[in-house]
C-alpha cells in the first residue's frame, strides 16, 4: 500500500487578528511615500549646500584679509585692522572665547543636572510641574535682558564675591582681585552660566523622564534607595542625553554676543588673573567692531567669525563622537 504523506494546509489565520503588513518594496512606491522621500532628501541636501556656501563665503572673505595682515593670525594680541598695514590677530578672543564658555560650563551643568532630577524624580507633581515651565520660559528670554541685568546687577554686587575669592584663593593667581568693576571673564561665564542653565536643564529633564520605568522599580524592589536607582538606571540612560544638552548649552556660550558686549570691558591682554577686567570674545568683538570697520576691517572679522565656525563644528562632532560611543545607553 503506497502510503504518501500528505501536505498539510496551513491554517486559517485567526479571526480578528490584525492584517498582515503590506510589502516594504510596493509601500515605497506609493505616492504619499515617494512625495515624503523626496523632500526628506532635499532638506538634508538644501542643509549640507547652505553649509557648504556659509564656509565658502567666510574662507574667500578670510582669505582676502589674511593676505594683508601684517601680524600673526593666531598668535597677535592687537586688532588693528583698519590701520595701514592692517595688524590683527585671534589669541585674545580665542582665550576669552574658550575660557568664559568652559567657566560657564563648570558652573551650569551640575546645577542643571540637579535641578533636573529634583524636578524628574524628587519633587511632587504641584511643585515640578509649574518649575517646568518657569524653566522653559527663562530659555526664551532674550539675550538683551541677560545683559542688561548683568550690567546693572550682577556686576555691581560681584564685588564682595570677588573679595572674598582673593582672601581664600588669590594665592593661586587665576582669583586675585585687585580692586575695580567686576567686568571680567570670570563675570562672562557666571553670566553665561545663568543663560545656558534652562536650556541643558529642561533637555536633561526630558531625558531624565524618558529612564524605564521598569529599571527603577525593579531597582526598588531590590531594596536600593533612591539615589542608587537614580545613580544605577537614570543616570547611565541619560547620560547621552545630557551630554548633548551640554553641548547645545556650549554652542550658545560660544556664540552669545549682546550679553558679553554689554558687560564685558573689551581689551586686548591676557590677564594672569580670571578676576582681571578686560579680554574679549569673538562674537563680542565682532558685534562692537563691525559698524566702524572698512572692507579690510570687515573681512578680518569674517575671518574669526570662520574660526569660530571651525570651533563649533569641532565641539559638534566631539559630542557627536562621545555619544556615540555610548549607545548603550540611548534609549
Amino acid at each position: 500500500m503506497d502510503i504518501t504523506p500528505a501536505t498539510a494546509a496551513a491554517p486559517p489565520p485567526p479571526q480578528g487578528s490584525a492584517p498582515a503588513p503590506a510589502d516594504p518594496a510596493k509601500a515605497a512606491t506609493r505616492p504619499g511615500d515617494r512625495i515624503f522621500l523626496a523632500l526628506s532628501r532635499g532638506s538634508g541636501i538644501l542643509l549640507l549646500v547652505i553649509m557648504a556656501a556659509i564656509a565658502v563665503f567666510l574662507t574667500i572673505r578670510a582669505a582676502n584679509a589674511l593676505s594683508h595682515n601684517e601680524g600673526d593670525f593666531f598668535t597677535t594680541f592687537e586688532w588693528r585692522a583698519n590701520a595701514t598695514p592692517p595688524v590683527f590677530g585671534i589669541a585674545v578672543l580665542a582665550f576669552g572665547t574658550i575660557v568664559s564658555s568652559l567657566i560657564a560650563m563648570v558652573i551650569a551643568v551640575p546645577v542643571a543636572i540637579g535641578i533636573a532630577l529634583f524636578i524628574s524624580h524628587y519633587a511632587p507633581r504641584k511643585l515640578s510641574t509649574p518649575l517646568s515651565y518657569v524653566i522653559d520660559l527663562l530659555a526664551a528670554v532674550p539675550s538683551i535682558v541677560y545683559g542688561l541685568w548683568g550690567a546693572l546687577f550682577l556686576v555691581p554686587h560681584l564685588g564682595g564675591f570677588y573679595s572674598w575669592l582673593d582672601d581664600y584663593f588669590g594665592w593661586t593667581g587665576l582669583f586675585a582681585y585687585h580692586d575695580g568693576a567686576a567686568r571680567s571673564l570670570f563675570t562672562i561665564g557666571i553670566l553665561l552660566a545663568i543663560m545656558i542653565l534652562p536650556i541643558v536643564t529642561s533637555v536633561s529633564r526630558e531625558v531624565f523622564l524618558q529612564a524605564p520605568k521598569m529599571h527603577e522599580e525593579a531597582a526598588l524592589a531590590l531594596g536600593a534607595t533612591r539615589w542608587e536607582v537614580i545613580r544605577m538606571s537614570v543616570l547611565p540612560f541619560g547620560r547621552s542625553g545630557v551630554i548633548s544638552a551640554s553641548m547645545l548649552g556650549l554652542g550658545r556660550a560660544l556664540g552669545e554676543t549682546m550679553a558679553v558686549a554689554t558687560v564685558l570691558s573689551p581689551s586686548f591682554e591676557i590677564g594672569t588673573s580670571l578676576l582681571d577686567p578686560g579680554g574679549g570674545t569673538f562674537a563680542q568683538n565682532i558685534a562692537s567692531s563691525f559698524k566702524e570697520s572698512g572692507e579690510i576691517g570687515k573681512d578680518a572679522l569674517i575671518a574669526s567669525g570662520l574660526v569660530l565656525f571651525v570651533l563649533t563644528l569641532l565641539v559638534n562632532g566631539a559630542a557627536r563622537l562621545i555619544i556615540a560611543r555610548r549607545k548603550e545607553y540611548t534609549a
